[in-house]
């Protein structure tokens, strides 16, 4: 019995024991992480990530070198952008900058480089934009081609397939009050869509501009919609007009370049 009785108190020593050496690491855990509200975004990490490089602004906060103001729950507030932030946090982290694909704030990051003082990050989002500027960009063209020919119609080609899928997701087919999406009949491949009829009236079917619901009826419509959008997206027109046509929509070949 006095075994027993000497094992259960030493059980119940270890327990207590094993809690409060629990409860010091969740203390000790939680004095390690900080909550940064950064432009009305949250973020969590460990105070020595912020502290990684002296002299930097996060570290000035963390080791009470610079007086932060506080948001409405406690946490530090700095009013910078939130969503480059995460650029920044991923810097101190890893060592190196690393960017999603097709990043193009480089502008914006710098100065949010410069803001924190790291110095480290600055010159790596300089680098990085010199070698875009100096690395050729690849030509886009657009053609716009009418045969002005039920047979044949109105063929777009664009080597972005973007461009396509822009003028796809702007024209919906409707029939009997339903939308059913761009008609894939028309599509040729990724880079080429070619109406070779418009839908007028058959069994009530309709191809419309979305947002708008302006009835397409004619392919010229549709011609002038392709234009519309090449100009808004960037697009030069390299084709010289002729004016004995009229409008730039009675045009049999259009080329844009960007």
């Amino acid at each position: 019995e006095r075994k027993i009785n000497r094992r259960e108190k030493e059980k119940d020593y270890e327990g207590k024991h094993n809690s409060l050496e629990d409860a010091d690491q969740g203390k000790n855990c939680k004095s390690t992480l900080m909550t940064l509200n950064v432009g009305g975004y949250l973020y969590i990490t460990q105070k020595q990530t912020l502290t990684k490089y002296p002299d930097t602004f996060l570290e000035g906060i963390v080791n009470g070198k610079i007086l932060c103001p506080f948001d409405a729950d406690g946490h530090y507030f700095i009013d910078r952008d939130g969503l480059l932030f995460r650029h920044v946090l991923n810097f101190l982290r890893n060592g190196e900058l690393l960017l999603p694909e097709g990043f193009r704030e480089n502008q914006l990051l710098a100065q949010e480089a410069e803001f924190f003082q790291l110095k480290g990050l600055a010159e790596e989002v300089k680098s990085r934009w010199e070698k875009e500027q100096l690395t050729p960009r690849e030509t886009t063209f657009l053609e716009i081609t009418d045969n002005h020919d039920r047979s044949q119609g109105l063929r777009i080609f664009c080597n972005a397939p973007d461009f396509i899928s822009k003028i796809k997701s702007r024209i919906v087919l409707v029939s009997k009050s339903r939308l059913d999406g761009f008609p894939e009949e028309f599509s040729i491949s990724s880079n080429t869509i070619q109406f070779k009829y418009f839908i007028k009236s058959e069994n009530g079917t309709r191809l419309v501009l979305k947002e708008d619901n302006t009835f397409v009826c004619t392919l010229e419509t549709l011609k002038f919609e392709a234009i519309m959008m090449a100009l808004k997206c960037g697009f030069r027109l390299l084709t010289s007009l002729d004016c004995s046509k009229g409008s730039i929509v009675h045009s049999d070949a259009l080329h844009f370049i960007k």
